[in-house]
């Protein structure tokens, strides 16, 4: 008989908590837009580590008002930090969250 434990070793060495696996499922749910997946790339990608958000309207082709409401998204689902400076909000990646992401992901 084939032994499944030893071609076949699990994903995850420990499950996911429960609580874990709401918080991480509002960030997989923030990224499973297009839109808001190419934002944070475009946030996270930055040689500044940060983006203007009058600078994400161009590249993803969107209005403003579009792009702020998935930039919202991401906020609340934690993924980026929001700076207001005088009248723009610049956004940055917060990186535990984004090191949670690929831990979930990742074959340990």
């Amino acid at each position: 008989m084939l032994d499944l434990a030893a071609c076949c070793a699990p994903i995850r060495r420990e499950p996911l908590d429960p609580a874990d696996a709401r918080v991480l499922a509002e960030a997989f749910r923030a990224l499973a837009d297009p839109v808001r997946l190419q934002l944070l790339n475009l946030i996270a990608t930055s040689a500044a580590g940060e983006v203007c958000a009058c600078d994400l309207v161009e590249p993803v082709g969107k209005s403003q008002p579009t792009v702020s409401h998935h930039l919202k998204v991401l906020r609340e689902a934690g993924l980026v930090e929001a700076d207001k400076r005088g009248t723009w909000v610049w956004y940055s990646v917060v990186p535990h969250r984004l090191d949670e992401l690929r831990r979930v992901l990742a074959r340990r």
